[in-house]
């Protein structure tokens, strides 16, 4: 333990450095001038959002959307230059609360924070936010037809919050009017507004990342509006209500977006945001990433909404240096393999360890690097962390020569598993971006082993929302094995956002983002460690025992840690990069003349 924690405490001593090292490459920045307001960003691409009420949104698409029209406490900065983004920043709260500042007292576990006055909802007509709409948000976190799925986050950490959720969990999950009863009748002994302006946060035990948890997005401030529907229902898409310099006036469901300027927002109200930009036309449905990218290059598209820069287009833009492309680099694991270790098929073989642990050696990790782009978009993965973020060490329990995967060794596992003659598994994809070409990379791989995996393309675009996140479908055996992504909800002090969310078998569940339904009560226990350590760097020992018992259950197989590749089109001025978005700040964006 001493040496791992030694390791780990290294790893995070050169954190801010390393990471100021994966900003922004491959762009000559431009020389943008002052902001020009007006005009209409023009955002192309494939699915839609899987979630759109803040609650329960939990996909980069989805954060870089929210951050238009809805507001957190606390939030992050964009920027091109990486350590930039790590701190956590005032958003609605008027400073960012400490001990010496008296926001948040010397036990470490009572946080108070002031909101800011003249911050209002674009009702009618228009009224103040207050402290009582960002307990009506937090309630709504575990509300029975969309819970969030970092609210794992939540529940371990604010006194009451447990309690409340479990009996959430209880009521009709089609009825708006049971949903805001029991959430109006119901208190979270840890949550309290003090009056309209002052809330105060009671935790379990101090939790060094609480500060990270109260700037991500399922936390922002919800009107009581919000009441009259079931949580991201139909109806609630076409309701929803802005406190952010933009709000949603249009909404065709898996066909565009329109966002136009919130009359009521207020420049000197917000310390994260601007808005310059008239409009923001959001067009979905184009699922061909080259068709996208000449769309860019031609001018009649600004940025892509959520693919990368084809493969085959970086090398032409790097070598003509185009100043519209950028590569940003941010620790993710993106693509990584999961297990559903709850499915029936094959008499239950992917509940069984040594059947997960022989399919590791199946992957050729190079092929995928190929596939993203090559060296400089992404670099092979073996850890469940991926690096840059607290609780890294490297490690590869599951080496293969040049990690282009050992079939033979998979088949000769497999046998002495009981599987002579292979498997056969369900391998749900999604069809935008590259995601085609990795799942028939990986097919390719596991024919080698003798595992025949039945791709089926996710032309619904419900991949996260139903696909792999339902637990009915999870159990039934409707899949087996899937390639999600995971880009961390924060920076820092993060372990919180990549083991927990993931691997914690408790919070499996509608909207989970343990897919795979993976529970191991010794993970488990290293999670609660790690959430009640004492500082950042003892939490970061905890965070890599549990990766490392992890990887030995090889409950996944990490895959990438890949770069964002973005391409802008001529007009576009003041990109900022969001990290948790993996895209540019709407807000901060103006178009040239």
């Amino acid at each position: 333990m001493a040496r791992e924690l030694g390791k780990v405490t290294a790893g995070l001593a050169g954190l801010a450095m390393g990471l100021t090292a994966c900003g922004a490459s491959g762009s000559g920045r431009v020389a943008d001038g002052p902001p020009r307001d007006g005009g209409t960003l023009r955002v192309v691409g494939s699915s839609d959002v899987s979630h759109l009420d803040t609650a329960a949104a939990n996909g980069v698409g989805a954060y870089g959307l929210n951050r238009t029209y809805a507001r957190t406490l606390l939030g992050t900065k964009a920027s091109n230059d990486f350590s930039e983004t790590l701190p956590v920043r005032a958003d609605m709260a008027v400073q960012v609360p400490t001990r010496e500042n008296g926001g948040i007292s010397e036990d470490g576990r009572t946080y108070t924070l002031r909101l800011r006055e003249g911050v209002l909802w674009n009702t009618r007509p228009p009224r103040p936010v207050t402290a009582e709409d960002f307990v009506r948000g937090f309630k709504r976190l575990c509300n029975p037809a969309a819970p969030a799925p970092g609210r794992g986050y939540y529940t371990s950490t604010i006194r009451g919050m447990d309690e409340f959720c479990r009996g959430f969990a209880r009521v009709r999950a089609d009825d708006a009017g049971a949903i805001a009863a029991y959430q109006n009748s119901h208190d979270i002994a840890g949550i309290q507004a003090r009056d309209a302006h002052t809330l105060v946060f009671t935790l379990r035990e101090p939790a060094s990342d609480f500060l990270n948890l109260l700037a991500l997005p399922y936390t922002a401030a919800a009107p009581r509006e919000y009441d009259a529907y079931v949580p991201d229902s139909p109806e609630f898409r076409q309701h929803t209500i802005s406190d952010g310099p933009y709000q949603i006036t249009s909404y065709r469901p898996g066909m565009s977006y329109l966002l136009t300027r919130n009359p009521v927002w207020r420049r000197e109200t917000d310390p994260l945001r601007e808005r310059h930009v008239e409009k923001i036309q959001i067009t979905l449905g184009q699922d061909s990433p080259a068709t996208v990218q000449q769309q860019l290059e031609q001018g009649t598209a600004d940025l892509a909404w959520d693919q990368p820069v084809p493969t085959a287009a970086i090398p032409r833009l790097r070598a003509r240096r185009d100043e519209r492309f950028a590569i940003h680099r941010a620790p993710s694991s993106s693509p990584y393999l999961v297990f559903n270790t709850r499915s029936p098929n094959n008499r239950g073989a992917l509940g069984r360890r040594e059947v997960r642990q022989a399919l590791q050696y199946a992957i050729d990790r190079t092929a995928l690097v190929k596939i993203v782009g090559g060296p400089e978009a992404a670099e092979p993965l073996h850890t469940v962390i991926p690096p840059g973020s607290s609780g890294y060490a490297a490690a590869n329990r599951y080496p293969t020569p040049g990690d282009a995967g050992d079939p033979a060794r998979c088949r000769r596992l497999l046998a002495a598993a009981g599987y002579p003659d292979g498997l056969a598994l369900k391998f749900p994809y999604r069809t935008n971006s590259v995601h085609k070409l990795i799942a028939e990379s990986i097919r390719q791989n596991l024919a080698a082993c003798g595992v025949r995996a039945e791709l089926i393309p996710d032309t619904g675009g419900d991949f996260y929302g139903k696909t792999i996140s339902t637990p009915e479908r999870t159990e039934a055996g409707q899949w087996d094995l899937a390639a999600p992504g995971w880009t961390p909800d924060w920076y820092g002090n993060n372990g919180r956002t990549v083991v927990q969310p993931l691997f914690d078998g408790r919070v499996y569940g509608p909207n989970s983002t343990n897919y795979g339904g993976y529970h191991n009560p010794r993970v488990n226990a290293l999670i609660d460690a790690a959430l009640t350590a004492p500082d950042a760097a003892r939490a970061a020992g905890y965070w890599q025992r549990a990766d490392d018992l992890i990887m030995r259950d090889a409950a996944i197989v990490p895959l990438l840690n890949r770069a964002h590749t973005i391409y802008r089109s001529a007009r576009v001025r003041g990109a900022a990069f969001l990290p948790t978005a993996a895209g540019y700040d709407y807000t901060r964006l103006w178009l040239a003349d």
